[in-house]
């Protein structure tokens, strides 16, 4: 997959992860490269941009392996905004594989 790929569905992805539970950085990056081939490097800048827009809260929690640990939390505006992209997402995917399916000889059948 190509950076540019990654780039457009990274946000929606790192949402909908802090979705099901509130994470801190080195595990949303451990969930989301279970799926996507990404990095500290890539996620830990999304994540500051996305608690600086207030999609994100922060808080630190004690850990048993090390220094108290920052999780994020996913504030309302940035399940609405979530929920918006993930209405995009479907939408312009829809349209890609309706395409796809128009134009690909091995597609059609």
């Amino acid at each position: 997959m190509t950076t540019q790929f990654k780039k457009g569905v990274l946000e929606l992805v790192v949402l909908l992860a802090v979705t099901k539970k509130d994470m801190y950085g080195y595990e949303l990056v451990s969930e989301v490269s279970r799926f996507i081939d990404v990095g500290e490097g890539t996620i830990y800048p999304l994540l500051k941009r996305l608690t600086n827009e207030r999609y994100f809260e922060t808080y630190l929690a004690e850990s048993s392996e090390g220094p108290p640990r920052k999780y994020y939390h996913l504030t309302r505006r940035g399940s609405m905004y979530k929920d918006d992209l993930l209405r995009q997402w479907i939408d312009f995917r829809e349209k890609v594989d309706l395409f796809i399916k128009e134009c690909d000889p091995h597609e059609q059948k």
